[in-house]
């Protein structure tokens, strides 16, 4: 049975795969999903930490495995997945893609940063930019949950870019306020195949039904 890592992104943590996981274990998969230590309440670490703690996670998971990561989780996930051989294909959803000798600095044309220490600021206006299709009340309860993110997750460079070995598919997610739908286009361009779903950034919380038969839809045809 195959396997479904889900990987956050910035400012988030695990709980906020909990719809989606729900969805996932109905169609029969199991899932992981790790935390990573770029983000938190006090967090110190860099984008390479992070695609340590998932490498080691691939590590300890029997079977084939697909990895999805979402945004920033994009980034460590095409490091990660590089140093193991399970990973039957890479997921990218509404999420950075990037090049070996890339971060999300150089994604965004922006220059690299002098001090790497400390945190990043929380993306402006986070209700409507990663939530805004959402009640209300669950935007406010998921914004409440958001944690630090530090700068050295978006400056560190990926090393090896795993999508050049791994199949991949990136889902295009057309209502994005927080990452460009064009930037999206962009990046996607790179995967083996793309996928697009109406709707905002967040759709493991807005739609997370119609997201997980699309994950199995993409497990399937493969």
């Amino acid at each position: 049975m195959t396997t479904v890592m889900l990987v956050h992104g910035a400012w988030h943590q695990p709980n906020s795969w909990a719809k989606l996981e729900a969805e996932l274990h109905a169609l029969g998969y199991g899932t992981h999903t790790p935390a990573l230590p770029s983000a938190g309440e006090h967090p110190t670490a860099g984008m390479h930490d992070d695609a340590a703690v998932l490498a080691a996670e691939l590590a300890s998971i029997a079977g084939p495995v697909v990895l999805l990561g979402h945004s920033y989780g994009g980034i460590p996930i095409t490091e990660a997945a590089a140093g193991v051989g399970n990973v039957d294909r890479l997921i990218y959803l509404a999420a950075y893609m990037p090049d070996s000798g890339q971060s999300m600095y150089t994604i965004h044309g922006i220059p690299d940063p002098e001090d790497t220490g400390g945190l990043f600021p929380l993306i402006n206006e986070p209700r409507t930019s990663l939530y805004g299709d959402l009640p209300d009340a669950e935007a406010e309860q998921a914004v409440s949950t958001l944690v630090n993110q530090t700068i050295r997750s978006f400056a560190e460079k990926v090393d090896v870019a795993a999508w050049r070995s791994i199949p991949s598919t990136y889902i295009i997610t057309e209502d994005d306020k927080a990452i460009p739908p064009a930037l999206q286009e962009q990046m996607a361009a790179q995967a083996a195949e793309i996928r697009r779903l109406s709707g905002g950034h967040s759709p493991f919380l807005s739609q997370p039904r119609r997201l997980a038969a699309l994950i199995d839809e993409i497990v399937r045809s493969a």
